[in-house]
Order: C-alpha cells, then sequence, then structure tokens
C-alpha cells in the first residue's frame, strides 16, 4: 500500500488511534494499542528576521523536495543580486579581454592579466553571497511530505529560526505502543508485525517491522524473571 496515500486518505498528519498485532518467535499472538506517527516530523523557520510577503502553498497542501513554502520580503536581495550580476559580468569580459591579448601580443603584463582574474573571481564570490542572501529569505521543503500547520500570516513579521510551517512527512510512518514487560521480552529488532489502522470505524491492515525496543523494558523484563 502506498503510505502517503493511505495517509492522506485517514489523516496520518494527525495522531490516530492503532492496534499493532505482533508475531513472537513462537506464533503466540499478542496484542497492543498506540498511536501512529509520522517518520519524519519538522518545524521549518528562515536563518534571518523579516516581514512574510507569499505564501506558496496552503495547509493540507501536499509539497516535493525543493519548493519554495514561504518568503521574506526581498527586494533589497533582489537588487544586490542584480547589481553584483552586473559587476561579475563586467570582470569576466574584461578578464577575458585581457587574458586574450597577454596570450596574443603580449600587451599587459602577466601581473595586469593576474590583477584582473583575482577581481573576477573576488566578483564570482560577491555574486554567490549575494544569492545566498536571497536564498535566505526563503523557507524550502527539505523533503517530500504534507503542510500540517503554518504559523504566520502574510504581512506579519519573524525572527531568526522562529519555527514557521511545520511539514510532515507520512510516506513512512511508526506505530507507539506499550506492551507488558514479559510480552516485551519476545519482541525482536526487525520482527515482522501487522498492525490494524482504525479510522473511526474503518479499518486498514498494513505490514511493519519492530525497529526499536526500550532498553527499559528488557530491562523490566529481565528483574520479572
Amino acid at each position: 500500500m502506498d503510505l502517503l496515500a493511505f495517509a492522506r486518505r485517514i489523516g496520518l498528519v494527525f495522531l490516530l488511534s492503532a492496534v499493532a498485532l505482533c508475531f513472537s518467535a513462537a506464533a503466540a499472538e499478542m496484542q497492543a494499542t498506540g498511536i501512529v506517527l509520522p517518520l519524519v516530523d519538522v518545524t521549518l523557520s528562515a536563518p534571518v528576521p523579516g516581514i512574510l510577503t507569499s505564501r506558496k502553498f496552503e495547509e493540507g497542501a501536499v509539497v516535493k523536495s525543493g519548493d519554495v513554502l514561504l518568503e521574506l520580503d526581498n527586494q533589497l536581495e533582489r537588487l544586490e543580486v542584480e547589481r553584483r550580476k552586473i559587476v561579475r559580468d563586467q570582470k569576466q569580459v574584461d578578464f577575458e579581454g585581457t587574458k586574450n591579448l597577454f596570450n596574443a601580443t603580449k600587451g599587459v603584463s602577466k601581473e595586469e592579466l593576474e590583477i584582473k582574474e583575482a577581481e573576477y573571481r573576488v566578483a564570482v564570490v560577491e555574486y554567490d553571497i549575494a544569492v545566498e542572501q536571497l536564498r535566505r529569505r526563503q523557507v524550502i521543503a527539505p523533503h517530500a511530505g504534507v503542510i500540517a500547520q503554518i504559523a504566520i500570516e502574510v504581512g506579519e513579521s519573524c525572527s531568526a529560526y522562529q519555527g514557521l510551517i511545520r511539514v510532515v512527512d507520512t510516506s513512512q510512518c511508526y506505530l507507539v505502543a506499550s506492551v507488558e514487560a514479559p510480552q516485551g521480552a519476545r519482541l525482536k529488532k526487525d520482527q515482522d508485525v501487522k498492525m490494524e489502522i482504525d479510522n473511526g470505524g474503518e479499518k486498514a491492515a498494513v505490514s511493519g517491522k519492530v525497529f526499536f525496543i526500550s532498553p527499559w523494558l528488557i530491562r523490566r523484563a529481565a528483574c520479572k524473571k
């Protein structure tokens, strides 16, 4: 089953009750109730303060990795990128012209050529810095997922690293459940399990594996032997 499509259908962005049927090595069945959580649940922020000028998506939208989700005011940064681009292009023309002249006629000194090259390289770096400053005015999705919450409206200001938008990847989920220590002692890492997701009367069966067993549970089981 496509977990992303399944999660969108039953709303796994929110906590749901679930029942996991875990089979031990002896094929003895045990049952535990828990909650389903997305494997990746991140709250994104911008590294600079600013005023929100654009929300590219709304809550509940499915986004891809690399999508621009929010934009802060960036007119000054855009102008700086354009200015640095003009300077970079001009320095490149100067450097290439000087290089061609040096190679063809030796009409300029090697020192002058090196100065032109250094000026061009500095211009390239300054342009890249301006591009990075502009990029920092955007909040970009680090992975595919669903927008679970947007904590800011257009026109509102935010501080650096303030939580702005929550993105949940429901392509993989995990079940957190509590079991009695004697039962937990029969579980093994990577053991196959069957889960039954309850969505208010409608149930769906999915398969999974045990990927973590609490050390505290193991200690408790050892104490009860």
